[in-house]
């Protein structure tokens, strides 16, 4: 028998004994290794029987052995394979536990070649970057050799595969695990262009991340709680898989901190003017602003390099406080459909003071004060009356703390995002470098920076601007995702449509204004509630600043957006209403309007009385169908009479032309208002009388009328107005054409 045939025979008795007497079995292959000492098959049977056994200490010998002793034997590699796969795996079970403690037990040398050598068989880019990966991480002096090769290994196969989204696997893998192993490690020696490379290649990679939309996450799964809603740094508890990586893999733990630590370490190796110690992004501003000041003094070199450190640090402060500003204001962009509902809020002008700046106790009614000339001779400011540019002042921001808990710092985020814009364009240096960053990182398509724009134009009063920018928005909401959620969809054309309304008011473009109100209207579904007065409900701030200088952060919701809605088109009518020229279809809208948060727009009212008196007489045929307001009701029935002046009021359909021809019988306009009851004057609110003398040589139509109307108090006044908005939209138009 030859020596390959007992070789063959002494493993084929070994394997035989292995069930039934496994000592037996070992001593067969003892004596067999002590007479052929370079047989591969008599070894791996040896290596085969501890590893199964889950011996590590000897199963690793073994390996140890037969790497070093027969390093071309296919079955040792695809032993080192499955070795190193269990390393790089994310399981926790028994097989792969056992696998790494077993290369734990090989010497570090070996660990180290075997590794290496384990990367030369890979053709596989993400496995080959992963294995080497774990050699780096292993043995931090191989950096130097194999670090920067890698990453641009990483970078290189990103173009090649011609991966459009930065938040791709072999980004990821070079941003969060080869960059900070060079960076971090002193031996390796780096040009400031590369450093500039990477860190821009770094944030590219973290913003995207972080700002990642829902609509793109098809593998999106599972909720947050409230907490981590307002932090947005906490996102990554949600499951999101990259393509290429495993779950666990995919996923980065506080993006944002681990940016500004690459943006730290890049900056020392740079040489830029740091300072010592963690500080705040308001703390970095300040030092960028006191940079720029001085930085045209220094020689080119030193130029370049103190202006990449004022683009890089301002930008990275813009883009943190810019998201999270928008993701308090938006949550829903980025939270999902299974996140908890948060309201949505969109920056408006603040036109709550329309009314007057006299503030009326709500509990006590000022009615019946138009007979006296002091209560109703008042002239009122309005809101046109400020300038609106915005420009030359601080303008102040306010919002209701139930809509916004942690208001104060969203508001210092805006501001803090707001003057990183500023300094950015500040000088043309910086300026052009931030054009060329952002046009190579697309960000004239990420939703969530228009947003942000959108509302930084508002705050500066560009509103030319900021309807431009509007358009720009709806674009880019048109070319997401067609699996876009329903209700985000209708919530950005709400929030488009209200802030073209507030640009185009205080632009004074009062018919574009109503345009986009009505339009909005169309939208907005109430909630029915019986009985009830729905804008008691809306917030209400009181401004200390001045009228017109103010912005508010509104509540984007149907039952918020509509009170807003109809302090706009108070604004619009009331401006032409109360000039020197009559204009009786725009007074009767003013007053129409004014019974939305009566009484505080009392006053107001009283003035439109006082010019109906001066007039003589006043015509609004839609007076009956939308006025249901009490206190109204008993004023116009009191301008009828010989007290309240005999005012020749026409406010039935078609009462003028039928005042023209000969009156009809008594009979006939009685039998036309044979649906209204007298007793419903009963039913009102407040118990209040129109009597006062009507039924003293007043015509009887227009007594029968008001006594209908009268039942009417109890309306929904929200749905009368929805309602008033919805089908009068041509009327209401024309009178600002």
């Amino acid at each position: 028998m030859s020596a390959q045939g007992d070789c063959e025979f002494l493993v084929k008795r070994a394997r035989e004994l292995v069930p039934g007497d496994l000592w037996a079995a070992k001593a067969w292959l003892i004596t067999a290794r002590s007479l052929y000492p370079a047989d591969f098959n008599i070894q791996y049977e040896m290596y085969t029987i501890e590893r199964n056994a889950e011996r590590t200490a000897s199963a690793g010998r073994l390996l140890y052995d037969m790497f070093v002793n027969f390093p071309d034997q296919p079955a040792v590699w695809r032993e080192i394979s499955v070795i190193t796969s269990a390393l790089r795996s994310d399981s926790q079970d028994k097989q792969t536990q056992f696998l790494r403690g077993l290369f734990e037990t090989l010497p570090g040398r070996v660990q180290c070649e075997m590794l290496l050598k384990a990367t030369e068989q890979c053709f596989n880019t993400l496995e080959r970057a992963e294995m080497l990966l774990l050699l780096l991480r292993r043995f931090p002096e191989t950096v130097v050799q194999h670090g920067v090769g890698l990453g641009e290994t990483l970078l290189d196969a990103e173009s090649i595969e011609d991966q459009e989204c930065p938040v791709n696997c072999f980004r990821k893998l070079f941003v969060c695990d080869v960059l900070p192993l060079i960076i971090n490690n002193p031996d390796v020696r780096l040009p400031a262009s590369l450093l500039y490379k990477y860190l821009n290649k770094a944030a590219e990679f973290y913003i995207n991340y972080v700002t990642r939309s829902t609509q793109t996450e098809s593998q999106y799964q599972g909720s947050q709680d409230s907490s981590d809603i307002m932090s947005p740094s906490k996102r990554s508890s949600q499951k999101y898989v990259i393509d290429g990586l495993t779950e666990k893999s995919s996923q980065v733990t506080d993006p944002w901190e681990k940016l500004f630590k690459i943006l730290s370490v890049v900056g020392m190796r740079c040489e830029w003017q740091m300072d010592k110690g963690r500080r705040s992004f308001g703390d970095i501003l300040h030092r960028m602003k006191d940079l720029c000041r001085y930085i045209s003094n220094f020689d080119s070199d030193a130029h370049i390099k103190y202006k990449n450190q004022v683009v890089y640090s301002t930008m990275l402060v813009f883009f943190k406080n810019a998201f999270q500003y928008v993701s308090n204001i938006q949550p829903s962009l980025f939270q999902g459909p299974n996140a908890p509902n948060q309201t949505p809020l969109v920056l408006l002008e603040d036109v709550t003071n329309i009314y007057g700046d006299t503030d009326i106790d709500r509990n006590k009614h000022i009615h019946k004060k138009r007979k006296l000339a002091e209560g109703r001779e008042k002239t009122m400011q309005s809101s046109d009356d400020e300038d609106p540019s915005g420009k030359a002042r601080s303008r102040h921001i306010t919002v209701n703390k139930a809509d916004l808990a942690n208001s104060i710092e969203v508001l210092e985020s805006f501001k803090l995002a707001r003057e990183s814009w500023e300094l950015l364009c500040s000088l043309e240096s910086l300026d052009k470098e931030f054009t060329r960053i952002c046009l190579a990182w697309k960000t004239d398509s990420w939703l969530w920076l228009r947003i942000f724009l959108t509302d930084m134009i508002i705050y500066q009063g560009q509103y030319k601007k900021a309807i431009s920018s509007l358009h720009h928005l709806a674009a880019l909401q048109g070319s997401h995702s067609p699996q876009q959620i329903t209700g985000q969809g209708s919530l950005e054309n709400q929030r488009a449509l209200i802030q073209l309304a507030t640009c185009h008011f205080a632009l004074g473009e009062y018919r574009q204004t109503c345009e986009k109100v009505l339009d909005l209207m169309c939208c907005i579904s109430l909630p029915i509630q019986e009985g009830g007065r729905v804008q008691e409900e809306q917030p209400k701030v009181k401004s200390k600043f001045r009228k017109g200088s103010d912005l508010k952060l509104w509540p984007c919701t149907s039952r918020a957006i509509m009170p807003y809605c109809l302090h706009l088109l108070l604004a619009c009518f009331k401006l032409r209403a109360f000039t020197d020229s009559r204009d009786d279809m725009a007074l009767g809208h003013v007053v129409v309007l004014l019974q939305h948060e009566w009484p505080r727009g009392e006053n107001l009212f009283l003035k439109a009385i006082n010019k109906i008196c001066q007039q003589g007489n006043f015509q609004y045929e839609n007076f009956f169908n939308y006025v249901t307001n009490i206190d109204m009701l008993e004023e116009f029935a009191y301008l009828r009479t010989q007290e309240g002046g005999k005012i020749h009021l026409e406010l039935l359909p078609n009462q003028a032309m039928l005042i023209k021809t000969s009156s009809p019988p008594m009979g006939l306009l009685q039998q036309e208002f044979i649906p209204v009851l007298q007793p419903s004057i009963q039913t009102a609110d407040r118990h209040h009388t129109v009597t006062r003398g009507i039924t003293k040589g007043v015509k009887e139509d227009f007594r029968l009328a008001m006594e209908r109307q009268v039942s009417r108090c109890g309306e929904n006044l929200m749905v009368v107005l929805h309602r008033f908005c919805i089908n009068e939209k041509i009327l209401l138009l024309q009178t600002l054409a």
